[in-house]
């Protein structure tokens, strides 16, 4: 049993491993605790791989996304990027989890295995929020778009119409202007007099 002394030491001696007390110092030991799995990863700019995973495997991975969602902006392609990485850390939570009930048999230490069980859900999830975010990008682009050439549509019709009016204005007047040429001939018929008929007699008597 301990004496009053030894206690105390004890005491002591625990303030001074309790830890960092200071913001950055909490931060810090936090970031480094969660990289000892690294799937506490809150932004996806943090992700990284850990030292026994194959980074031609991830970039594979993220191929393959690629070649099935065919990103055409930078939206989407940071969208299919956090696909990636979230699928990625879903596996390695999965992984994990095998490894520990591999290692430990019956003696599984049941709150790691929670948390790595909680990391493989939280990833799910990440993984299908970022593929409804793209889905849901791709069709407001595509209905902006499809808006547009309404737009283009409709003012092609509106011009065609102008077009149209303008046609049948210039026909009409055509009409009026070939109406009152008719007009302007027949008058100017009746106005002329007749030719004069000139006999050979009186040819000779002009002569």
């Amino acid at each position: 049993m301990a004496t009053d002394k030894q206690t105390a030491a004890n005491r002591e001696n625990a303030q001074h491993s309790t830890g960092p007390t200071s913001q950055e110092g909490l931060e810090a030991s936090s970031w480094v605790n969660a990289w000892r799995h690294g799937l506490a990863v809150k932004d996806h700019e943090r992700f990284s791989l850990l030292i026994d995973e194959n980074r031609e495997k991830f970039d594979e991975l993220q191929q393959r996304l690629n070649d099935e969602y065919l990103p055409t902006s930078e939206t989407e392609v940071l969208l299919v990027r956090h696909m990636a990485q979230s699928e990625w850390l879903r596996a390695r939570a999965l992984r994990l989890q095998n490894d520990l009930l591999q290692d430990r048999g019956v003696n599984v230490d049941p709150a790691k295995l929670a948390i790595f069980i909680r990391y493989q859900t939280t990833h799910e999830r990440a993984f299908h929020r970022s593929l409804k975010e793209l889905l849901t990008f791709r069709q407001q682009r595509r209905n902006l778009e499809i808006g547009f050439e309404s737009q283009k549509l409709k003012q092609a019709a509106e011009v065609r119409a102008v077009e149209g009016m303008n046609l049948k204005k210039e026909a009409q007047i055509l009409k009026r202007e070939e109406f009152e040429f008719k007009k302007t001939v027949i008058r100017t018929k009746k106005e002329v007099p007749p030719p004069v008929e000139i006999s050979p007699g009186d040819l000779k008597m002009a002569a």
